[in-house]
């Protein structure tokens, strides 16, 4: 088995909104964080998700521990903020310090991160990047994954390519060096984009153009993770009979256990074997399309609790028995 850990460190996670990406995002950067590894959960939206599942205060823009995994391992969190990474970026190659800031209150900074989304977008990755580059005085890195809670599926190829987003708007000088930088890590082994799906149509679907704009961009695609995985609680002879008439031999079987009032309850039992031989049958539908598309899959169950930490404990470590972090 080819593990996601020895295949990237900068993990991208990216899936259509509803399908639990942060979720699967923070539960991977646990995974990875094992045997005393150092991982960084990244955020580029500014929803503070991450906040929320580790139920901790909002992220400010600096990279905080969040998390100890097991054997010792730690989770830092860090919530980019296009305007403070403009700054950063104006220091670094201007060395305009109380310029920039000057800049920001003039609405200047606000103007930048609108009018160029592509600058804005390469401010961003830009932050994760060189957290997979940086390294300590000793040599090592600093991070040995760093975990990226992404944009949509939607929007996620465009997001990533960044070189192409300030083409036109840089063909020369520091942002157009920077998007190269960039592009050379995203386009790179250490980076693999995963996606996140559910067994449904749409998110289904998604995956399959998001997969298909990656390779055609040539940027680097991980593995398809289908979450909130529901059990089967029909065997295959049960899903068929679900379509067929069964009442008199489920009420005869209700009477023969003592079941009171076993009639009244016939239609439920019945609507409910069919809803569920109905996913049942959507599911295997969706599961054929995913092999299909020639990716690798990790699975994680639906968590009826919701994901709170002790949910995403148990989702890093059905990731480690799937081989992630192993």
């Amino acid at each position: 088995m080819v593990r996601l850990d020895s295949v990237s460190r900068l993990q991208v996670v990216s899936g259509k909104g509803g399908t639990g990406k942060t979720t699967v995002a923070a539960a991977l950067a646990l995974a990875l964080a094992t045997e005393g590894k150092r991982t960084l959960l990244v955020e580029v939206e500014g929803r503070q998700g991450i906040a929320q599942l580790f139920e901790t205060e909002a992220l400010p823009y600096e990279e905080r521990k969040i998390a100890v995994a097991p054997g010792g391992g730690e989770v830092y969190a860090l919530a980019i903020d296009a305007e403070r990474a403009l700054l950063d970026y104006l220091q670094m190659f201007y060395k305009l310090g109380g310029a920039g800031r000057a800049l920001k209150k003039l609405g200047a900074i606000d103007f930048a991160t609108t009018i160029a989304p592509g600058v804005r977008d390469v401010l961003l990755t830009g932050k994760a990047c060189e957290a997979v580059r940086r390294r300590e005085k000793h040599g090592g890195h600093t991070y040995d994954h760093v975990v990226m809670d992404a944009p949509p599926t939607g929007r996620i190829t465009r997001f990533l390519n960044v070189n192409d987003e300030v083409a036109g708007l840089a063909r020369i000088g520091p942002i157009h060096n920077q998007a190269q930088a960039v592009m050379r890590v995203l386009k790179s082994p250490e980076t693999a984009v995963h996606l996140v799906t559910l067994l449904e149509e749409m998110p289904v679907q998604e995956t399959a153009d998001g997969i298909a704009e990656l390779r055609a961009a040539e940027l680097p695609v991980g593995r398809v993770v289908v979450n909130m995985v529901r059990p089967h609680v029909l065997d295959e002879a049960a899903v068929r009979a679900a379509s067929g008439d069964h009442r008199d031999a489920i009420a005869r079987t209700l009477a023969s256990v003592g079941v009171a009032g076993g009639t009244t309850l016939v239609e439920p039992l019945l609507d409910q074997a069919v809803e569920h031989a109905r996913r049942v049958e959507l599911e295997r539908a969706q599961r054929a399309v995913l092999d299909g598309l020639g990716v690798p899959a990790y699975e994680l169950p639906f968590l009826g609790d919701g994901a709170d930490i002790a949910g995403l404990y148990r989702l890093a470590k059905r990731l480690r028995k799937q081989g992630v972090g192993a």
